[in-house]
């Protein structure tokens, strides 16, 4: 499902060169779920972002189901995020002047789905959040807002997940049942995971953990 190449990453900063990311290699198999761990700074967040064709690299090459992502432009890269993705970010990035129901249903709309109202209303019942459909973010506690970030990833079905500290913001119970519910739906779509998380407990549940340490895989 994934498959990088000697993906590296610099930025210039003032009058010398950082490299974020060096020389990174991997791949991923179809339905695989698997933790990116490393310290504060490793490039953690980086390497998600270039998975997602949302940064370019400096080198390097990245192919999500066959497609390599750097041979597309712009709009190549949006085009496939729509088909193939979905993200849950630490921070919910839910839209404060949608309800709950009306964000889930965003990216389905945004592909031209007929029944997006269904789909998304029968997530959210499958998120536990049946009875806050016309409720806005700001009106949801932390837990229910990632619990519709969650549902908001999983309605277009996407072939590969990817999650950046998703827990980050709440409390450690309640993390815990947004983690369960991510590894159920997971299972039930089998979805391809990619979970950055410093929570090594969390890493654990995945198959296998890629550990960053100064730019590079260990």
């Amino acid at each position: 499902m994934v498959r990088v190449a000697g993906l590296t990453k610099q930025v210039t900063t003032g009058d010398s060169e950082l490299t974020i990311l060096r020389d990174v290699s991997f791949s991923i198999a179809s339905g695989e779920a698997v933790a990116v761990v490393g310290a504060s700074g490793s490039g953690k967040s980086t390497l998600l972002g270039l998975l997602a064709g949302l940064d370019t690299p400096t080198a390097g090459t990245v192919q999500i189901d066959g497609e390599d992502l750097f041979v597309l432009d712009e709009d190549g890269r949006a085009a496939l995020r729509a088909r193939l993705l979905g993200f849950v970010f630490q921070a919910f990035n839910l839209l404060p002047a949608m309800t709950a129901l009306e964000n889930v249903m965003l990216p389905l709309e945004l592909t031209g789905a007929a029944d997006a109202a269904t789909e998304a209303r029968n997530l959210l019942e499958r998120v536990g959040l049946g009875q806050r459909l016309t409720h806005y973010p700001k009106q949801l506690s932390g837990g229910e807002q990632q619990r519709v970030a969650i549902a908001r990833a999983f309605v277009t079905k996407p072939r590969l997940l990817l999650a950046d500290e998703p827990t980050g913001n709440l409390d450690a119970d309640t993390g815990a049942g947004i983690i369960q519910l991510m590894f159920d739906l997971n299972r039930e779509r089998g979805t391809t995971l990619v979970l950055v998380t410093h929570d090594m407990e969390l890493s654990q549940r995945c198959g296998r953990s890629l550990r960053l340490a100064g730019g590079m895989l260990q």
